[in-house]
């Protein structure tokens, strides 16, 4: 288990002192992800007139939406991954079968071209033969 870190960090114009387990970069960009949308919201007038209450909220709300749609986005992209793993894994397969096929055609075609010569010679024998029957028959 890592040890926990204890960091200073200012969030909102106040100093705070976080523990945590992360490191004391993660933390700090925890607080400056916080402090980016205390600033969002702090150059809005409405915001500035809202109670403290409301302001946190609305906050509060706002990073919860943040959480969310980054949420919804990793399980868009987990769903591509697979679907992409899926296609992945049936050109493997596509691919392999296809390979098989190639290399029955090509113990195929070895086969065709061996049968071939040895037609080829038996022709050769064959017309021989007939050259020596005529030449027999011509004497």
């Amino acid at each position: 288990m890592s040890t926990k870190v204890d960091t200073e960090v200012i969030v909102g114009g106040k100093v705070f002192t976080i523990s945590g387990y992360e490191s004391e970069e993660y933390l700090q960009k925890v607080a400056t992800y916080l402090n980016g949308k205390f600033n969002d919201f702090n150059k809005e007038d409405a915001f500035r007139r809202l109670t403290m209450d409301y302001q946190s909220l609305l906050i509060q709300f706002n990073i919860a939406d943040d959480y969310f749609k980054a949420k919804n986005q990793i399980e868009l992209l987990n769903d591509e991954l697979k679907s992409r793993e899926d296609d992945l894994c049936n050109i493997k397969h596509e691919l392999i079968s296809t390979q098989i096929k190639l290399d029955n055609q090509e113990k195929n075609i070895n086969t065709l071209k061996a049968d071939l010569t040895e037609k080829e010679k038996k022709i050769i024998r064959l017309e021989t033969e007939l050259k020596e029957r005529e030449r027999k028959e011509s004497k």
